[in-house]
């Protein structure tokens, strides 16, 4: 791990260190091999109370080196024996830990008024990379509600959505499994530590999705849930996707946090009508009247995104090649790394490790070329990790 990213993650762990104040730390210039000197007054020049700053003076040297281990085998170990899951991780799923310093880190949730600072994976992070759509809603549907999450999450996910949500009980769980089953891609977004299963009962359900897709948290582990981790675990499953689809939810359910910290990150709204008269369809009935996009069934969501679906990549691929100027200027925007990744796949569609093994590149610039083309509309991923050209 680089300096200042372990001094990031270190910070991150802190007691008492919030994303504001490590933001004024970084903004200050501050985040340097210096700050494994800092005495209190250092710390109190960083804008901590004095307090703070006293407790931070011996503090954070420990957080360091407790830090330095979490790219060893030992931490890896301990992780999996803290869950549980020694030997049940069938695809030698390892916690990654990836900071906003990193070239791989989720542009699209680093575009957020507050992405984190540091996130814990468990599982493939290459999933961050996958066009992503987060469904939420009630953790107690109703039948409709339960088939509606099962309709669409499927459809979504056999179409190549990563299906993003919060392993809560309910609809979260629904549109997890359903990925699974569907042979997808799916995200879960813990409101606490990456070694914390909760609920407990979705045990079984944490193993299938940590090796088959991914577990991320920004809480380090360890971290019990907390009521308070939740709103905050909602605006990174907001972030991470393209849109959020509320498939059912009271007036009050937590799933219209989600739907307003997406539409904060300038990203999609939709929402799933129900009977008036169901008190599970009130708060989706709500934001379908404040303007979200109503959905009655997979095709409404699509249809937003129709230059992401592998069924348009040969349409779209013949008019760059005829000569379409709007497709011409796109592909004149490309960089060199770009370039090269493009030509490669014209020859056919690749997996990661496929084009990493040609490029030679490393993972992190790898990902950000290729993450880079996505935004840019010239290639798509499949499930699998398998990238193709639009």
């Amino acid at each position: 791990m680089k300096i200042d990213h372990l001094l990031l993650v270190a910070l991150h762990e802190c007691e008492g260190i919030g994303w504001k104040t490590i933001n004024r730390i970084i903004e200050g210039g501050h985040l340097h091999e210096g700050l494994l000197t800092y005495g209190a007054t250092d710390w109190r020049q960083c804008g901590l109370s004095v307090e703070r700053a006293n407790k931070m003076a011996i503090d954070y040297p420990a957080a360091v080196e407790r830090c330095r281990n979490y790219q060893s085998d030992e931490h890896d170990i301990a992780i999996n024996q803290a869950t549980g899951i020694m030997g049940k991780l069938t695809n030698g799923a390892k916690v990654s830990i990836i900071t906003a310093l990193d070239d791989h880190y989720p542009q699209s949730l680093k575009s957020t008024p507050q992405p984190p600072w540091v996130l814990y994976g468990l599982g493939r992070v290459e999933c961050l990379f996958v066009p992503a759509i987060a469904m939420v809603g009630t953790r107690l549907p109703t039948a409709y509600g339960r088939k509606m999450a099962e309709n669409l999450s499927s459809e979504m996910a056999e179409a190549g959505f990563s299906i993003v949500s919060g392993m809560a009980r309910g609809i979260d769980s629904i549109v997890h499994k359903t990925a699974i089953k569907s042979r997808g891609t799916t995200i879960a977004v813990l409101g606490a530590g990456i070694d914390v299963i909760y609920p407990p009962e979705n045990r079984s359900l944490y193993e299938e999705i940590a090796n088959t897709g991914l577990i991320l948290s920004e809480y380090p582990p360890g971290t019990k849930a907390h009521p308070g981790f939740f709103p905050q675990r909602n605006r990174i499953i907001a972030g991470l996707t393209l849109g959020t689809v509320v498939v059912e939810a009271d007036a009050r359910s937590g799933s219209l946090i989600t739907a307003d910290l997406a539409l904060e990150a300038g990203r999609d709204v939709f929402s799933v009508p129900g009977p008036v008269t169901s008190p599970k369809s009130r708060g989706t009935l709500d934001l379908i009247k404040q303007g979200a996009k109503m959905v009655t069934c997979s095709q409404d969501i699509m249809e937003e995104y129709d230059y992401l679906l592998p069924n348009r990549a040969e349409n779209t691929y013949n008019k760059m090649r005829q000569g379409d100027q709007h497709s011409s200027e796109m592909y004149e925007r490309l960089t060199n790394d770009e370039l090269q990744i493009y030509h490669m796949l014209e020859q056919g569609q690749g997996s990661l490790d496929e084009i990493m093994e040609r490029t030679g590149w490393d993972f992190g610039h790898l990902h950000s070329v290729l993450l880079s083309l996505i935004l840019k509309k010239q290639i798509t991923q499949l499930p699998g990790a398998i990238y193709k050209i639009i």
